[in-house]
């Protein structure tokens, strides 16, 4: 018998506005527990939008607005009780440019934790090397915890900043082209590193490299000009698109 995978994230008739422009059109999908969602289409779709609602960073954003729902385990995220730094804590997220702090990277893991009241010395420590070792970065850094992270490597660099996001033990990472600005081989240890991270986390990255949403994720969602055209499970989408546009986006016919 097949496992059906639970539901983490429910979004049901979302509409999204900068002031009178509207970037997002009614969209609807669910997105599984514990397995990586692509989200893929040309520039300017909407993808970094519709991952920013996960952890209202739009917000932010003078002049915008939704309308429709979005639900994760069950609770609305934009009901006016919703605590915005918990929901923060639990949807971290990683930048396409990496962005450490100018702090030791030690101090870079910590300030998560420390921000949400956490003091004890031991536990901290605990969860640097956690963190780091979630991240595959620990091996490479242990006996140098305190030197400036800004002298790490770029890809060194952007599995800090995913250690820092688990350092406070979200449920949802949210990746924005995470690997764009790599060279290949960096690319091939954060897309490793995706992969075990699905065990414990749901997944959510926005690509434009086709054929790492073909390696990474279980399902891929293609957009074009705000609309969601196409959901389904990634190797169906790749190999067998229901639609026409899904097909003439991903063997290159447009993009």
């Amino acid at each position: 018998m097949v496992k059906v995978p639970k539901i983490k994230l429910l979004i049901e008739n979302v509409n999204f506005f900068y002031n009178d422009k509207q970037a997002l059109f009614d969209i609807n999908m669910s997105i599984p527990d514990r397995q990586v969602t692509a989200l893929i289409g040309p520039s300017g779709c909407g993808k970094s939008t519709f991952l920013r609602m996960f952890n209202r960073m739009n917000d932010i954003i003078l002049g915008t607005r939704h309308t429709g729902k979005i639900t994760m385990d069950g609770l609305d995220i934009y009901d006016s009780k919703t605590d915005v730094v918990k929901l923060r804590r639990d949807v971290g997220m990683v930048f396409q440019k990496s962005n450490p702090f100018p702090k030791s990277i030690y101090d870079n893991i910590t300030y998560g934790p420390e921000i949400h009241g956490q003091k004890n010395k031991s536990y901290l420590e605990d969860i640097v090397e956690h963190s780091l070792k979630g991240a595959a970065l620990w091996d490479e850094v242990e006996d140098r915890l305190h030197d400036n992270a800004m002298g790490l490597s770029g890809g060194q660099q952007q599995r800090l900043c995913i250690a820092r996001a688990l350092a406070v033990e979200p449920k949802v990472i949210l990746m924005d082209e995470p690997a764009s600005a790599l060279d290949p081989k960096s690319t091939a240890r954060i897309e490793e590193l995706i992969g075990e991270l699905r065990k414990k986390y749901t997944i959510i990255i926005v690509t434009h490299n086709m054929q790492q949403a073909s390696r990474v994720s279980d399902h891929t969602a293609f957009f074009y000009e705000g609309a969601l055209i196409e959901f389904g499970k990634t190797h169906q989408i790749f190999t067998n698109p229901e639609k026409q546009k899904t097909e003439d986006y991903i063997t290159g016919r447009f993009g």
